[in-house]
């Protein structure tokens, strides 16, 4: 049996799988981020992911959400495809001085973490009441 041999194909091959991965790595921790009321409201993809392995921190005004998506065939399994990501993924976000970070709440379901900040009693408009 013959087999055609193309290094150009073959090539771009490789280099569009590479780039693709790395495109894909950067979007696998996807979020929306929007102030209702008086909280921000954050919301992370997290599809397929245990909610015992989602870790937040906050560390003075930074939020740092860490989980991981694990998988391995079983064996005796013919695998078609593998192109979910999996590992462990972490995210930074910077919280604005306004954030009362002692009453951070969060709630995983259905694939998506919501993260509530809520505005410190602090930054919110107030009466000012002239003398």
């Amino acid at each position: 049996m013959l087999t055609r041999f193309d290094p150009v194909a073959s090539f771009d091959q490789i280099s569009n799988e590479l780039l693709g991965a790395l495109s894909r790595r950067g979007s696998s921790m996807p979020i929306d981020a929007y102030r209702h009321e008086e909280q921000w409201v954050v919301r992370v993809d997290l599809p397929g992911v245990d909610a015992s392995s989602i870790d937040l921190t906050v560390d003075r005004n930074v939020l740092r959400i860490e989980a991981s998506r694990n998988w391995q065939a079983a064996e005796g399994d013919l695998v078609l495809a593998a192109e979910r990501p999996r590992g462990n993924f972490s995210r930074q976000l910077m919280l604005s001085e306004d954030i009362d970070t002692g009453a951070i709440n969060a709630d995983y379901r259905d694939g998506v973490l919501t993260v509530l900040l809520p505005v410190a009693e602090t930054a919110k408009p107030r009466k000012v009441t002239v003398g």
